[in-house]
């Protein structure tokens, strides 16, 4: 079975066998673990705090944190994911949008400070983790500073009689790169390895962070980068809390591959395509694992 790589990013940046490593992890499996990110670790305890006070305010509430773009707000349980719901928040690297959003949902002011600077903190992570994969891929000095991102918050409402079932099916990331804190006291998440074709279990690591590759990340690399079909498993009876930043796509909303990735032996393999309109396809034709990709090959 596979195990999930583990990248220090305090040598990621120093290093060359470290980058080596994060390059190899992205082109095979597209997902590993990342530890020296910087974060601390009162600040992750205070958000999954704040995260339980947010999903135990009444729907009425809830149902104010209202789309930016399709999908990015309150997102009740569904036929097809019955067991979660979550708050998404565009775009998290604007200080203006996070008040927006605590505004929007009334949240008491402690819950606004500790989701402002976890917004903060999590921004610097993220762009650092695609600063550092643009570096392994010999593409040195990259900017993702100017990147939309968005910040979701997820709950799986699991109980005795839903062991065993689909938490969320199976999918990719529509986006560039996801940076995800798990619960530390209930696992579930798997991702598939495409070397065996079998679910891998990532099995939570306190104080870590589980990073995937997602479509864009595929695109954007002229398809070095593996976007990682992933899904969550209801494994213990009770409820499962995450914390998402998603890493979506150029400000001007274009993806292509720069031409640093393209050359006589390497070929441009998807057309150019705007993100919004990629995402709407998506959500439209309910191509949630990965097949939407495959319309954009050039």
């Amino acid at each position: 079975m596979a195990e999930i790589p583990v990248i220090d990013l305090r040598l990621a940046g120093s290093s060359r066998e470290e980058s080596a490593r994060l390059r190899a992890a992205c082109e095979r499996l597209g997902c590993f673990r990342v530890t020296g990110h910087g974060v601390p670790a009162g600040l992750l305890a205070e958000m999954k705090a704040a995260v339980r006070a947010l999903f135990d305010l009444p729907d009425d509430a809830k149902r104010r944190n209202a789309d930016v773009i399709p999908g990015s707000g309150y997102v009740p349980p569904s036929a097809a994911n019955p067991l979660y719901e979550a708050f998404g928040l565009l775009d998290a690297a604007a200080p203006a949008d996070v008040d927006a959003f605590c505004a929007r949902l009334d949240a008491p002011p402690h819950v606004r400070e500790t989701v402002k600077a976890y917004a903060e903190k999590m921004h610097d992570v993220i762009v650092g983790v695609a600063g550092e994969l643009a570096s392994s891929l010999g593409l040195e000095k990259h900017s993702f500073q100017d990147w939309p991102c968005q910040f979701r918050i997820n709950r799986y409402n699991y109980t005795q009689e839903t062991v065993g079932s689909s938490g969320v099916q199976t999918h990719t990331d529509s986006g560039f790169l996801t940076v995800l804190q798990e619960d530390e006291c209930v696992g579930g998440l798997e991702v598939l390895d495409p070397a065996t074709g079998e679910f891998v279990p990532v099995d939570p690591v306190a104080g870590s962070f589980v990073v995937n590759i997602g479509d864009v990340g595929t695109a954007w690399s002229n398809g070095r980068l593996h976007n990682v079909k992933h899904r969550v498993r209801c494994v213990a009876p009770v409820p499962r809390i995450s914390v998402a930043m998603f890493l979506l796509a150029p400000k001007d909303d274009g993806v292509s591959a720069p031409e640093a990735f393209v050359d006589e032996d390497h070929p441009r393999r998807y057309k150019a395509f705007n993100y919004d309109d990629y995402r709407r396809l998506r959500l439209s034709t309910g191509e949630r694992a990965g097949e939407a990709l495959a319309r954009m090959a050039a």
